[in-house]
């Protein structure tokens, strides 16, 4: 979706610095891992960090080296500069695509947030600005959205006489209910991050200064249990949203059967009668 034009206080993202020779080096995303958290930060900061076609491949490519590497427990996701998350689509590529090549854009996007839902690994937004268009559906396809106090929320596709293309008719609805939802879509406003957060599409809201370091903190606390138990309870989450509730509790069954033959599961177990910290390690 187009670029704001409005400006927001700074609120700027800072990642830590990564270890040597951890970085993938992108044109248009850097990724950094440091420890068992991998960063991925939109670096197009002087048009608001919109998404043009290379900046998702760019995506695409540092997701599938997270989801791969097992190192990788958790991913924080972010927009470089001090206004934006992702502000939307570039519209200097959309205004010159035809309807096929459109649908075939749309499909492509779809595909990469759908590898960040379903990664097998929790992944954070830190969204430090403008999440509109596909910005806020990049969001919506994450575990967790961590927002400041000056981010603002849209799907404003419908001002340009489009629909949202990236996922937004189908995760804004089960996030925040359909009635809510197509008040958005259909209205094309745009709304705060603590409004965002009484709907429910923000998990919380921080001051600038802490949105990394929260995401942080999150992200610390699901590495410390098992890897295998947090996979397959994404996993369920995910697919049972796309089933019945019947089908969804066979499949919670089925994964609740395949974590107890894992050493974790004995791990776990043992070391709460022996009141002691687990020590996991994704078997």
């Amino acid at each position: 979706m187009a670029p704001a034009t409005a400006t927001l206080p700074p609120s700027p993202a800072v990642v830590p610095t990564a270890s040597p020779g951890a970085a993938l080096t992108l044109a248009n995303v850097l990724y950094e891992k440091k420890g068992a958290i991998a960063y991925v930060t939109v670096n197009r900061p002087k048009v608001l960090n919109a998404l043009n076609t290379p900046t998702w491949k760019d995506l695409r490519t540092a997701f599938e080296d997270a989801r791969d590497d097992t190192a990788v427990r958790g991913v924080i996701l972010t927009g470089a500069g001090n206004k934006a998350f992702i502000a939307g689509a570039d519209i200097t590529e959309l205004a010159h695509v035809a309807a096929f090549e459109a649908e075939q854009s749309s499909r492509f996007g779809q595909e990469v947030l759908d590898l960040i839902e379903n990664l097998g690994k929790p992944v954070i937004a830190a969204v430090n600005g403008f999440a509109l268009g596909g910005g806020c559906e990049t969001a919506m396809a994450c575990t967790i959205r961590i927002a400041v106090e000056t981010a603002k929320f849209g799907q404003p596709e419908v001002t340009l006489g489009l629909v949202p293309g990236g996922g937004g008719t189908q995760r804004l609805p089960r996030l925040v209910g359909k009635g809510r939802a197509l008040q958005l879509i259909l209205s094309g406003e745009m709304i705060s991050a603590q409004e965002a957060f009484r709907i429910g599409l923000v998990n919380e809201v921080v001051p600038a200064a802490d949105l990394i370091t929260r995401a942080e903190a999150i992200l610390n606390k699901i590495a410390s249990n098992a890897p295998i138990a947090v996979k397959f309870a994404l996993e369920a989450a995910n697919r049972g949203l796309e089933t019945s509730q019947d089908e969804g509790l066979r499949l919670e069954a089925s994964y609740f059967g395949l974590c107890a033959a894992t050493e974790d599961k004995k791990e776990g177990t043992t070391a709460f009668l022996e009141k002691r910290a687990p020590q996991f390690q994704g078997r």
